[in-house]
């Protein structure tokens, strides 16, 4: 296998009854949906491909059509362009414009589920040529209640969005001093600390993925920030902290 889809594979990794929200059954399992498409025609050695390792909620259709969506976006090159209805007219449309070459690479993988919400990642690997490719990640917050995903405001206490992102600076300093850097201030004029889309809300602490050369070098991957949710009291919806923490966030 050539190397830039050996790291293609490595920039898709799996995530791995503390409950926020009681009353919920727990949902049945997703269906896994795995798939890969080349060139009808490809006289030379390198072909391109489009690999697709998703999710189908049987219960949950808008969380279905919406990771499909999600992974679709991941594969834009322009943020004005239309997409195909679906990931198969996506990877024909894609394999028709270059059948040597590109490889996409998708995922999604449900990384936690507890009380009301199901959170999935979504990966992406997107190579074009040259000596490596584009990795992307997202996550999907999904409330089974409201048959929705939660954004950010959603999440926090009126007025907390500031505090919030003040302890998401915190858990920025302690990465940095996890890296071991040998200049830290040239470090951080370099690659300011700045906000992120990708939410996660997991059971245990809530977590902040970043884009690659958004907080660090390529080489450093995604930067993986963790707020503890003893941080988050105050800031966050009281629903949406451990029930451990109910009373101390009132």
């Amino acid at each position: 296998m050539r190397l830039y889809s050996l790291f293609a594979l490595a920039c898709l990794p799996l995530l791995g009854a503390c409950q926020f929200l009681g009353g919920q059954s727990a949902p049945p399992a997703p269906q896994r949906i795995v798939w890969e498409q080349r060139p009808e025609v490809c006289p030379r050695e390198r072909c391109s491909l489009v690999n697709v390792d998703t999710l189908k909620f049987a219960d949950e259709p808008q969380l279905s059509a919406l990771i499909e969506q999600t992974l679709l976006a991941m594969t834009r090159e322009d943020a004005d362009s239309a997409l195909p209805a679906s990931l198969r007219a996506r990877g024909d449309e894609l394999l028709r414009r270059q059948p040597e070459g590109w490889e996409t690479w998708l995922q999604a993988k449900l990384a936690d589920q507890h009380g009301d919400l199901l959170v999935v990642e979504l990966s992406s690997y997107l190579y074009r040529g040259g000596a490596h490719g584009m990795p992307g990640r997202g996550f999907i917050n999904y409330s089974r209640s409201q048959q929705r995903a939660l954004q950010l405001a959603d999440l926090l206490l009126p007025g907390q969005e500031a505090a919030f992102w003040q302890a998401a600076g915190e858990a920025h300093q302690r990465w940095l001093a996890a890296q071991q850097i040998d200049d830290p201030q040239e470090f951080r004029r370099i690659w300011p600390f700045q906000p992120t889309a990708n939410i996660a809300l997991l059971r245990d602490k809530v977590l902040l993925k970043y884009d690659v050369y958004a907080l660090a070098p390529y080489s450093m991957g995604h930067p993986n920030l963790e707020i503890p949710y003893s941080r988050l009291r105050q800031i966050l919806r009281p629903e949406y902290l451990p029930e451990s923490m109910h009373g101390a966030a009132r």
